[in-house]
């Protein structure tokens, strides 16, 4: 991986982590298309970039992180199922990181589900999360494992399933990140060391690029997708999803993968 593919990477990473489009499924793509070698430290890189982008919400939200204890209890409860899937199913998922083809399937089936979701949840202000909701937001976040799904549109979609508001739905998928990908980027390190990869100097350099762009990026690309989502809702996301998937799937069905750099 060069310095340029890293930066494009974390571009992706940026814009895409809040948005309910797939960040990991974005980067994915984009090395598939931008010729970056699908080795170990690709993978490593799709997941610990992330982190860089989730810390923008500390920054944005920083008083809201200092709250009572049982802020942080709901957050422990949403986040466990992640803990769970994650330690069972991690060699599987890192399977499906190489395949575009679950990419384009997961984005076109999940921007269907965008199309109705304002439709069948919309409605609701609520904004209270109690520990069962949190719980069942954290099983909803589980559906992102499928590389295209999206951490964050289902997350959302699970809160708004639970009577909250978007925003605030969007909100606590936001705060929820940030565990489930700090845990995600330990997990993720952890085994590349224990299958005896080490980071060369130049790979530690692409890891902290990669997250200070992503972070710098994320930062402009959160407040403006609250405010996009609390006015317009889902469908645009919905529409992009389908038309992203499909001609995904005609790119590699009918005019065969095609590398750009």
């Amino acid at each position: 991986m060069t310095t340029l593919q890293a930066l494009i990477l974390a571009i992706i990473e940026g814009i895409t982590e809040f948005l309910p489009v797939s960040s990991t499924g974005h980067m994915i793509l984009g090395s598939t298309y931008f010729g970056i070698e699908h080795d170990e430290f690709t993978k490593l890189f799709t997941i610990v970039v992330q982190l860089g982008a989730i810390l923008s919400v500390v920054v944005l939200y920083f008083k809201r992180f200092f709250q009572t204890l049982e802020f942080y209890f709901k957050l422990l409860v949403a986040f466990i199922p992640a803990v769970v899937l994650g330690l069972l199913f991690s060699k599987r998922i890192d399977a499906l990181l190489e395949n575009p083809i679950t990419v384009a399937v997961s984005l076109l089936l999940g921007g269907i589900v965008l199309l109705k979701v304002d439709d069948w949840f919309g409605k609701s202000e609520a904004t209270e999360i109690t520990y069962l909701k949190g719980f069942k937001i954290g099983l909803f976040q589980c559906l992102a494992m499928i590389p295209g799904v999206s951490r964050s549109g289902a997350s959302i979609v699970g809160g708004m399933s639970q009577n909250l508001s978007r925003t605030s739905a969007a909100e606590f998928s936001f705060f929820l990140a940030v565990p489930t990908m700090l845990g995600a980027t330990v997990k993720k390190c952890y085994d590349y060391y224990k299958d005896g990869y080490v980071l060369t100097h130049d790979q530690i350099n692409l890891l902290v690029i990669g997250n200070l762009v992503a972070f710098i990026v994320a930062l402009l690309a959160i407040k403006s997708f609250i405010g996009f989502l609390s006015k317009h809702g889902f469908k645009v996301f919905g529409y992009y999803r389908i038309v992203v998937g499909v001609a995904l799937l005609l790119i590699h069905f009918f005019i065969h993968p095609l590398t750009i750099l």
